[in-house]
């Protein structure tokens, strides 16, 4: 096998979106993301037309490198996510950036999906 070094700077792919942008990169067999979101970002508004759902239907573990958002389930809860939280949210999900900072996170899981037509509707068959 050889050795890969990679960094976001230059992903696989970028999925942009009002008010942020998702960097994939693809390396030993996994899809890692890169959230990057300004001020007054909202998943149902600048996200949920592009997976043409009300909640995000993916799952997600990862970590916040900077800034602070407020993720409400479906079913009631919300947390809020700081710097140095790493996170397990489920299928069915808002979110939201909290304060006037940018907020960045590492995706280790559900980068595949994630603003991407892949996450609508039937977009999880064998994903």
């Amino acid at each position: 096998m050889d050795l890969d070094i990679r960094r976001f700077e230059a992903p696989d792919e970028t999925r942009d979106f009002e008010n942020g942008t998702f960097e994939v990169i693809r390396i030993g067999g996994l899809t890692l993301g890169r959230a990057t979101y300004a001020p007054g970002w909202k998943w149902s508004q600048h996200v949920g037309p592009i997976a043409g759902t009300d909640s995000c239907r993916v799952e997600h573990v990862g970590m916040v490198v900077s800034g602070r958002a407020v993720i409400a389930m479906d079913d009631g809860p919300e947390i809020e996510v700081v710097p140095g939280d790493l996170f397990y949210f489920p299928p069915g999900h808002d979110a939201w950036v909290v304060g006037g900072e940018p907020y960045v996170s590492l995706h280790f899981l559900g980068a595949t999906q994630y603003a991407s037509a892949v996450e609508g509707p039937g977009g999880f068959e064998g994903v």
